[in-house]
């Protein structure tokens, strides 16, 4: 007889979401879906305020990448107040906004690949829940959860420092930023007492590649081959090709390497990227226009990036670049699990580019906003920790947001997450004797590996249905309205 097997709630992840998969009369799956079930309507909410409101508002979309959504917002918003053209904005607010925003990715890497992921590696997917934990890494690996947490906690204080809080600050408003870093501040940074300080995180995040990679020594077969499929691959790029999370144009490469989106500029992303609607889930499709969605669906994050980008501009990263790309022999890695190992590659840069940030004598300028030629439409486009980040809106003439288009880097994985289901449900949960926990897990192991935040990635397009229905005190309904 045909079944149906649900896994909710997804574990491990930021946000609420279930996968369903149907096995047919002979067993076989026939259909997994990774299904986003709670709705937050934040283009919507935005319409209506202030265009200098965004930058705040719309980072409570999440908890955990706040800083991306505020720096995408501001960088949208810096196109309105006449910004982001010509110069650009001062070199102070710019190196403030980078080093806010490689805190972002410092801290929100070390959260997930230490607290979130590393439970499935050091135990095995198929391990018992009670110990496949954080609890349960810290009671294995002591150091190594130490280390989790402290790596986190810099992170954090970078941006505190350069944000105002850690959590929902304000540094970045349209046109820069409305502080500077001051000496006692940097000084705190870049040689506070260990292991607080920035070279002591550049060590801690070699010695978590060093741990990832003396674990695929020893599981190669599955790093390899969990969930492997070839696909695109987008994200920003620098100008002249470097790996860049802050600024750069927009790059989409095929599964065999050639260039299918040519460094486009970030105000032109509309002509080149779609969203598709399905009626089973909150979270859109995104694709490449001129593929079409059935050929020109992609992935973000930082798999993506390290396919996309032709350098990565730090020296000790850099080296570890050059050995990830080795196992493919420079061509794109379509390996799902590797995306931690590429993830480890970007703490360490993130790591690397704090130092050096926090050495330039410009994060102590005092000429901190500009503004040009108001206009009426701006795009802010960022390389969040998930992968690439649309802010789009369109302001009118006395100031308030009309339009709001975001793309999340969640949305922009829809389609991976979904065929990385499928896979790893078709290779283990096809004509089974038991549908175990560990094969259930498994699914969600492929999930995890694109660190999804199903919250910020929840949106509709147009109006959305409504039931409302009035009861009495005995539970009888005595009025209806639906719309």
């Amino acid at each position: 007889m045909s079944r149906k097997i649900v896994i909710e709630p997804l574990t491990r992840v930021e946000g609420h979401g279930k996968v369903t998969i149907h096995l047919d009369d002979q067993g076989e799956v026939v259909q997994s879906r990774l299904h986003i079930v709670e709705f937050r309507g934040f283009e919507r909410f935005v319409q209506g305020r202030p265009y200098w409101e965004a930058p705040v508002l719309v980072q409570r979309l999440c908890g955990i990448c706040p800083v991306s959504h505020h720096l995408a917002a501001a960088k949208a918003m810096d196109v309105i107040v006449g910004a982001g053209t010509g110069d650009g904005l001062t070199p102070t607010a710019e190196k403030m906004r980078r080093l806010m925003h490689y805190g972002q990715i410092f801290q929100s890497h070390s959260l997930h690949f230490f607290h979130l992921a590393s439970p499935d590696l050091l135990f095995g997917y198929d391990s018992p829940p009670e110990t496949r934990n954080v609890i349960g890494v810290i009671m294995a690996n002591r150091e190594l959860a130490t280390q989790a947490v402290l790596m986190r906690k810099y992170g954090q204080e970078i941006i505190a420092a350069t944000a105002g809080k850690k959590i929902h600050g304000t540094g970045a408003v349209p046109g820069g930023i409305n502080k500077n870093l001051s000496i006692a501040e940097r000084d705190v940074l870049l040689k506070g007492p260990h292991p607080m300080n920035a070279d002591a995180m550049v060590r801690y995040a070699q010695g978590a590649l060093d741990f990832f990679k003396d674990y695929y020594s020893k599981h190669k077969e599955f790093i390899d081959n969990f969930s492997r499929f070839p696909s695109n691959h987008l994200s920003l790029v620098r100008p002249d090709g470097a790996l860049d999370f802050y600024d750069g144009v927009l790059r989409a490469v095929d599964a065999d390497g050639r260039k299918i989106l040519h460094d486009v500029e970030c105000q032109d992303y509309l002509a080149h990227i779609r969203e598709e609607v399905r009626s089973w889930t909150y979270m859109k499709f995104p694709y490449l226009r001129h593929l079409g969605p059935e050929k020109g669906w992609y992935r973000v994050g930082p798999l993506a990036r390290l396919n996309t980008a032709d350098f990565v501009p730090s020296p000790l990263a850099q080296e570890e670049f050059e050995a990830f790309r080795k196992v493919t022999g420079g061509r794109p890695n379509d390996m799902c699990m590797h995306t931690h190992w590429a993830r480890l590659i970007e703490t360490l840069h993130a790591a690397e580019m704090i130092r050096d940030l926090l050495r330039d004598a410009d994060l102590q300028g005092s000429d901190l906003v500009v503004r040009g030629k108001r206009e009426a439409e701006g795009v802010g486009i960022i390389e969040a920790p998930r992968g690439t980040l649309f802010h789009h809106y369109r302001v009118s003439p006395d100031d308030q947001i009309v339009m709001a288009n975001l793309i999340v880097s969640t949305t922009n994985n829809n389609e991976p997450m979904n065929r990385a289901v499928n896979n790893v449900a078709r290779a283990l949960m096809t004509k089974a004797k038991e549908i175990t926990e560990g094969m259930m897990n498994a699914v969600e192991v492929a999930i995890r590996a694109y660190d999804p935040c199903l919250s910020c990635a929840t949106h509709a397009y147009g109006s959305m249905a409504l039931a409302v229905s009035l009861c009495d005190a005995s539970g009888n309904v005595i009025a209806q309205r639906t719309r």
